[in-house]
């Protein structure tokens, strides 16, 4: 397997008011080149503390972190590291730097010293791969939450990153700016086989990745597909989670008795697991 990221026995620790904490705790885990995981955690469960980490933005206080073989502690290679890994942060504004669009998007590769041509072919590339190529030239305040989040993954694209890390990017948004994220998001998985490591709390966004993780305390409690991670719905409400509702819905159904699978995550799967449950009661 091509393994893009490597946690192996990664513990960080911190400071805080004169006392030492523990935001992870000897974790361990590897990410697939052009997979699509979802890490799911509380807050206070050190998801965010991972996702920079993944970048080399934190190091670890004991174990290594490796991008693409290329260990983070390495001042070395620090730059090269983070062409590889982009990091997209929760509110865009604190990305979003310059008055128009296609200069924010171009501030990236003019750091990386990309030649002027070059940031031209980037910048048009990265706007139409989060369809926003038709807002070159505007103001980024003029535009909604989910349309600026879109600007600052093109601003991290410009820069032809092998994988994004993205610390709950829809937190801030409405459904709309959710979705139109969310959808960005998996066709660059898809057509760009771009490795996608999404740091979120929201379950239905967890439905359709590869793989999902569970954090809690610093560590990992879950680690499967969408369908048997949410198929354990007592497991995730101990740590504070919820469930799609159509899980949530059959685990009632299968606390009042009725014979189903908690499985099922789309609406059409959940109405076939009823009407089979409905059929095999009547049957009786």
């Amino acid at each position: 397997m091509d393994k893009i990221l490597e946690v192996n026995h990664v513990t960080y620790e911190y400071r805080e008011d004169d006392t030492v904490k523990t935001a992870l705790k000897d974790l361990s885990l590897s990410i697939e080149r052009g997979s699509f995981t979802v890490i799911l955690g509380h807050n206070g469960s050190g998801k965010s503390t991972l996702a920079k980490l993944l970048n080399g933005l934190h190091k670890p206080t004991a174990g290594d972190v490796l991008v693409d073989g290329l260990n983070t502690k390495d001042i070395k290679t620090e730059i090269e590291i983070k062409r590889k890994v982009g990091l997209v942060f929760q509110n865009p504004d604190n990305q979003i730097i310059a008055s128009v669009v296609e200069e924010d998007v171009a501030f990236g590769p003019e750091n990386l010293g990309v030649p002027p041509q070059e940031i031209r072919v980037r910048v048009d590339e990265a706007l139409t791969a989060v369809d926003m190529l038709d807002y070159k030239k505007s103001a980024p305040h003029h535009l909604s939450g989910g349309q600026k989040q879109r600007i600052a993954i093109a601003g991290i694209l410009a820069m032809r990153p092998e994988c994004l890390v993205l610390d709950e990017p829809t937190a801030m948004l409405d459904p709309k700016g959710r979705a139109e994220v969310l959808s960005t998001l998996h066709r660059l998985n898809r057509e760009q086989n771009m490795t996608i490591v999404l740091i979120t709390h929201y379950m239905e966004e967890a439905e359709q990745a590869d793989r999902v993780l569970v954090m809690s305390d610093g560590e990992i409690l879950a680690d499967d597909t969408p369908r048997v991670i949410f198929s354990d719905v007592e497991r995730l409400k101990r740590v504070g989670l919820d469930v799609p509702q159509t899980t949530e819905l059959l685990f009632e159904l299968k606390k009042a008795g009725f014979d189903l699978s908690t499985r099922a995550l789309s609406i059409e799967d959940a109405a076939e697991e009823i009407i089979r449950a409905i059929q095999k009661e009547t049957r009786h």
